[in-house]
């Protein structure tokens, strides 16, 4: 068989396996996503295996940069790609994305292991260290003006300090007679 046709074999058979699984998410028909653990949990996380035109021939990509899982540390996201490439090796010309996700549905705890348990208050922590520790911004001087500027300034104001409606009207009447109106002698204009 061609690689093509074990695709669509596959494709089938995962759709099959996962229609009633909402962590199971096709993206496209070479794209598949599965999210493991409680959503929002510290150890949840999402892994995309992406096949390449190859595939089954060659092993899928393995994507676990996407915004799911910003807060998963980076040491547990390379385990977890260590363990998908050496399942992936194993299984080279089989539809093997159903075996890795099985893979590490079995190996979860031990893969999310070093993960810490409330990494929300770990990264809150590293981002007050980090503004603490850049240099405080020099403040922008103030703008003196003199107190028959800041009258001019008062009078074109209302009390709100807002410019009244219409002060930027072009009154029309007088800039027709300074630009000159069409002329009804000629026809041509």
């Amino acid at each position: 068989m061609t690689s093509k046709e074990l695709q669509e074999e596959e494709i089938e058979a995962l759709l099959s396996i996962y229609e009633t699984d909402v962590a199971f998410k096709q993206i496209n028909p070479t794209t598949y996503q599965y999210k493991y653990g409680e959503d929002d949990a510290s150890k949840s996380f999402l892994v995309e295996i992406c096949w390449t035109p190859e595939y089954p021939n060659e092993a899928p990509q393995i994507n676990l940069d996407t915004f799911y899982n910003r807060n998963l540390i980076g040491s547990v996201k390379e385990k977890i790609q260590e363990v998908l490439r050496e399942e992936a090796q194993q299984w080279l010309g089989c539809g093997m994305t159903y075996t890795l996700f099985e893979c590490l549905k079995e190996r979860l705890d031990e893969l999310t292991a070093s993960q810490p348990e409330n990494i929300h208050a770990t990264v809150d922590i590293a981002d007050e260290v980090e503004k603490l520790e850049v240099a405080p911004k020099a403040t922008a001087k103030k703008e003196h003006l003199t107190k028959a500027q800041k009258r001019r300034q008062w009078e074109r104001t209302d009390h709100k300090g807002e410019r009244p409606r219409g002060w930027n009207w072009v009154d029309i009447i007088r800039h027709l007679s300074q630009t000159g109106g069409k002329s009804q002698d000629n026809p041509q204009s």
